[in-house]
């Protein structure tokens, strides 16, 4: 139930029939490789009382839980989605526009004319994100990971604890994360890609590692990790020779025997380099990043 999202394009080009709608149809795919079911779509022009219309529509008669809107953040006298946005919102969720600005500024320094807003109505959280496929892309990724935490917590009729484990999260799609890092600018540095999926087993560390032959059979894992060293790994690997692209998706809580541990993707021009930057990445991540119990 949770895990509904509309999507909703603002271009008056686009409603008009003069360009091709892309962004709308690129965030929809985020959502569903990230699990959500998108239930709504629409195109509609830089109208305020039309953005805001939409908006009602999708929380109170419909009831979304996620609203993404794309465009209409700029600087231009008819990009008015923010304004439509802060309208109809009754709580700002300041966060994750900033954590999307600076995402961008870390691409580009154009990153922080994005006046896009986020907010709470009713049960539904509505996130502005930029007009361009790339923009709106990269801005989604940035914030992908906490919305479903997010519209859990204004979904569960009472207060939540953010520093508790929020349960196993719904591992990523390799395909999306393939066509994500192919096309991006300078994707034509990369030769080759390589990717690791780690899961819990049932063998238990003791027995691998030990050879301990009285090692009970592993129930489940208590899993988590430390962000900041975990994006210290990344950035560290992305600085190794030859590589021009890491990616990397944790999973946290309690795991089930099977369920993925994480998943890591790392792209450079030529073998061995891709090679050994991902298994430095993979020692690192494990050794320094990670906490895991097993049950």
């Amino acid at each position: 139930m949770n895990s509904k999202a509309a999507v909703i394009t603002i271009s008056d080009k686009g409603a008009g029939g003069q360009r091709a709608d892309t962004s709308g149809p690129a965030l929809c795919g985020l959502l569903r490789d990230a699990g959500w079911e998108v239930v709504r779509t629409a195109v509609i022009p830089d109208s305020l009382e039309e953005i805001k219309a939409e908006l009602v529509q999708c929380a109170d008669v419909e009831r979304v839980p996620l609203v993404l809107t794309t465009g209409g953040t700029g600087f231009s006298p008819r990009d008015v989605t923010p304004e439509a946005t802060l309208a109809v919102i009754e709580r700002a969720a300041p966060g994750l526009p900033e954590a999307m600005r600076a995402e961008s500024m870390r691409i580009t320094p154009r990153g922080c004319l994005s006046r896009g807003a986020a907010g709470i109505r009713g049960g539904t959280l509505i996130v502005n994100l930029p007009g361009s496929e790339k923009a709106a892309r990269e801005n989604l990724l940035a914030v992908l990971g906490a919305l479903r935490h997010g519209v859990d917590m204004l979904r569960s009729g009472g207060s939540a604890d953010c520093a508790a484990p929020s349960g196993r999260r719904t591992p990523p799609s390799m395909d999306a994360w393939l066509r994500e890092a192919k096309a991006r600018p300078g994707a034509g540095k990369a030769g080759m890609y390589l990717t690791h999926n780690g899961v819990v087993r049932e063998t238990a560390r003791r027995q691998v590692r030990e050879g301990a032959g009285d090692a009970a059979p592993v129930k489940g894992m208590r899993f988590g990790y430390d962000p900041a060293k975990v994006d210290a790994a990344v950035e560290e690997t992305r600085r190794m020779e030859g590589v021009s692209y890491v990616r990397v998706w944790l999973n946290e809580g309690l795991l089930e025997v099977g369920d993925d541990i994480m998943y890591a993707l790392v792209g450079g021009d030529i073998r061995p380099h891709v090679v050994d930057a991902l298994q430095f990445l993979v020692g690192k991540l494990k050794a320094e990043c990670v906490t895991e119990t097993e049950l």
